[in-house]
């Protein structure tokens, strides 16, 4: 496992890190044995950062993953909070409400302090305002949180958040199919020195190549209920494509898998490519999951050649068909 610094934070995180939404819920049916033995697969293999949110199975990615690393403090916990009330509502980014937020996460998750505490895709006035950032500070400076950041929606609300000096990570969409944050908001966080999270890696598992058009998904997978932003940001559910359209999408870049095992460790290969992320965080719900997953930090990079391709068919085939803020 290779580590790459999180911004000016001090941590040093796996390249490839891991996100626990899966495991909470919202992604089908899970098994809590399972996901247990994957999230210890993955500290074996040198995995030292986790992604994880109070939303996540109203709590249970978070307990999961308490009991995963109970006892570990070598490794680092980020999770996030503000979903699990009216997100509009200013009064949820109040000292007395962030503060019940996250000393029910530090219970779930068995730990005195966390080590990334974010801001879980708020409004863009919210992250403009900037109170809830003062409220991170005197959480900072009683020990309950080591740093804060912001997990973003729009490379308008990344860069608005970057104004705020001390936020020191980003969490963002950032994948084959969404190139734009590389385009502005990367640069400007790493001279900054703040950090990189990128999330929905593999578009929800359209860069794994394996859906078709008549694929279907369970009633508590949001692949399902929220195909269209029925219940939350678009962009989350296949990185904004229609469905169809980015299996079709998903077909011309198939080559991408060649030399390098599948598309997948492919598409997280592409991701850690670029200088300024610090890790990426796919999901898993399997221990077969998180080696496939794995395997991307083996296969070799893509050469110019290749860059150049993939940034032609983002701008010429994809780009267009991207729904909602990003």
């Amino acid at each position: 496992m290779k580590y790459r610094p999180l911004g000016n934070t001090g941590m040093n995180v796996s390249e490839i890190s891991f996100g626990t939404w899966a495991i909470g819920g919202s992604w089908g049916r899970t098994d809590d044995a399972e996901s247990l033995n994957a999230l210890a697969r993955a500290i074996d293999a040198g995995v030292n950062f986790f992604d994880t949110a109070d939303v996540y199975g109203d709590g249970h990615a978070e307990e999961l993953l308490g009991k995963a690393v109970k006892g570990r403090d070598d490794i680092y916990i980020a999770t996030k909070f503000c979903r699990a009330a009216d997100i509009h509502d200013p009064a949820v980014y109040t000292y007395e409400s962030v503060r019940k937020f996250c000393e029910a996460s530090l219970k779930r998750l068995g730990r005195d302090r966390i080590d990334l505490y974010q801001v879980h895709c708020p409004p863009t006035d919210i992250i403009r305002r900037g109170e809830v950032f003062g409220v991170l500070d005197r959480l900072r400076e009683e020990g309950l949180i080591r740093e804060y950041g912001v997990s973003v929606e729009s490379v308008e609300e990344g860069l608005i958040a970057l104004q705020y000096p001390n936020v020191k990570a980003l969490q963002v969409i950032f994948n084959v199919f969404r190139q734009k944050p590389a385009e502005e908001l990367f640069p400007k966080a790493h001279a900054q020195g703040v950090g990189i999270l990128a999330r929905v890696p593999l578009a929800s598992g359209l860069l794994t190549g394996k859906f078709t058009e008549q694929t279907t998904f369970e009633p508590d997978d949001h692949r399902r209920f929220n195909r269209n932003g029925e219940a939350f940001n678009v962009g989350e559910t296949f990185a904004g494509l229609p469905f169809e359209t980015g299996v079709r999408l998903s077909r011309e870049l198939a080559w991408i898998g060649e030399g390098r095992g599948s598309m997948a460790a492919a598409a997280i290969r592409w991701i850690l490519d670029n200088p300024h992320i610090s890790c990426v965080i796919p999901g898993f719900k399997t221990v077969s999951q998180v080696e496939a997953n794995l395997a991307a930090a083996d296969v070799p990079p893509f050469t110019e050649a290749e860059q150049a391709r993939l940034r032609e068919f983002y701008e010429l085939q994809v780009r267009e068909h991207i729904r909602g803020p990003y």
